[in-house]
């Protein structure tokens, strides 16, 4: 997390700048907006958070190996896709919430499926996507992509699911 950390202050300290240096107000503009950002996100990254935390504290380590680890077969692989179409909320929620799930032992292919089957299926999207683009398009992209979380899942534990380290 260091690497990522250092690149995005200095992304951020460099977009300043260039805001203070064009001499408009936009470094100040730009902090506003940070700010109205900050207040709507940070309650949901705390609870994000907290859900992780008790995810990895809560659930005992053997039944999340048993039930979506690297031994769990096709089984962890659909859990992981059906638990990732029905999570709720954006990156917000369901990369932390992955985290924890991997720290208590989920294996890598079931999280790969859990965050294919959410960005892909994303179920609680579906009324929004009907209303916008009808039914018939809608059943048509979720019928194209229906088979890829699992599949995803599957190359992933194939290829990646003995690395001792991610």
């Amino acid at each position: 997390m260091l690497v990522p950390t250092i690149v995005m202050g200095i992304l951020a300290l460099t977009l300043l700048a260039v805001g203070y240096f064009r001499g408009q107000n936009e470094h100040l503009t730009g902090l506003r907006s940070t700010g109205t950002m900050l207040i709507e996100i940070l309650p949901l990254l705390v609870f994000a958070f907290i859900v992780a935390g008790m995810v990895q504290t809560l659930l005992p380590q053997d039944a999340v190996s048993r039930w979506v680890g690297a031994e769990s077969g096709w089984r962890g692989l659909f859990l992981g896709t059906i638990a990732g179409g029905l999570a709720p909320g954006g990156p917000y929620v369901s990369l932390p919430v992955a985290a924890g799930l991997l720290r208590s032992g989920a294996g890598i292919g079931t999280m790969v499926a859990f965050l294919t089957g959410w960005s892909l299926w994303a179920i609680s999207r579906l009324p929004m996507e009907v209303g916008i683009l009808g039914w018939k398009l809608t059943l048509i992209r979720f019928a194209s992509t229906f088979i890829f979380p699992p599949i995803a899942g599957w190359i992933a534990q194939t290829f990646f699911g003995h690395s001792t380290q991610l």
